[in-house]
């Protein structure tokens, strides 16, 4: 497994702890994608969100957590055997990890469990350099969230996606129409408290540089599913670009900025400087919609 692990962190160039952390995490998050695959997770799940635009599409910013949607409705799920493969298969590759099942909450639709790794034994088992290692605290512990969606919204589209690292596999992902669609939901609807999702944003603008269509239908569903929308309302490009804009006009740029920030590379990070609302407004009325 060396060899695998040595071929994964060819990949990346870094020279502090943090750019190894971000390192770290995206390998763990690729191997538990080869461990969920294994266990025929995506034969009823789909891979989404800011993880699966990087893994899969190149989205030039890490990403912390992992989330997933079941293909239909089942609020008997249970995630705990899909867990086993992951941690069988990271355990395969040297990593010391547990993972930890939050109780179901009556609640929610989101079934959720952390992958854990001390981060220093992580570094040295991936070969980091000592220096980088000795640098860290021994309790520091790495945490990977995993969110399971067991009550989908409708209206989704998925496909399928083959990876090659750490070995060929295959992953179940919603299309990116569909996944722009989850992201202007959350850039509408998604509640800031104190700490504005800078990543949200970042993503949009690399939607539209791709040049990607937002499902409409997909984003409809997700506002009736959170309330925000009433299933019989009419959502149009233009009531879709209106609720976008609003919600720019309340954006506290350089909060967004300080999210985004961390996940990005040196070299991408004035990707950040054009960033302002007049900038965001004429976005929004880039967006393309199907």
């Amino acid at each position: 497994m060396k060899t695998l692990l040595d071929d994964l962190l060819s990949r990346y160039r870094f020279t502090t702890p943090d750019e190894a952390l971000q390192a770290l995490r995206e390998i763990i998050q690729e191997i538990a994608l080869l461990g969920l695959w294994r266990g025929k997770f995506f034969e009823h799940a789909a891979f989404y969100g800011g993880s699966a635009l990087r893994i899969v599409h190149g989205l030039p910013r890490y990403s912390e957590d992992m989330d997933f949607s079941l293909m239909v409705t089942s609020p008997g799920f249970e995630a705990s055997p899909y867990f086993t493969y992951v941690e069988k298969e990271l355990r395969a590759f040297g990593f010391d990890v547990s993972i930890v099942q939050r109780p179901q909450n009556a609640e929610s639709a989101i079934e959720s469990a952390f992958v854990k790794v001390n981060t220093r034994e992580g570094f040295l088992t991936l070969g980091v350099p000592r220096p980088l290692v000795e640098s860290l605290s021994r309790e520091q512990v790495l945490k990977i969230k995993f969110e399971i969606d067991i009550d989908p919204p409708d209206d989704f589209r998925t496909e399928t996606k083959y990876l090659y690292a750490p070995q060929a596999f295959s992953v179940r992902l919603f299309d990116l129409p569909s996944q722009f669609a989850g992201k202007l939901h959350a850039a509408i609807a998604r509640k800031w408290k104190t700490r504005v999702k800078g990543r949200d944003w970042f993503d949009l603008v690399w939607f539209v540089g791709k040049g990607v269509s937002a499902s409409l239908a997909h984003l409809k569903a997700r506002l009736v599913q959170t309330r925000h929308l009433a299933r019989q309302d009419l959502l149009g490009v233009n009531e879709a670009r209106e609720s976008l804009c609003a919600r720019i006009k309340t954006l506290d740029i350089d909060a967004a900025k300080k999210d985004v920030g961390p996940f990005l590379r040196p070299q991408d990070a004035s990707q950040l400087d054009i960033w302002s609302k007049d900038f965001f407004l004429d976005l929004a009325h880039r967006i393309k919609f199907e």
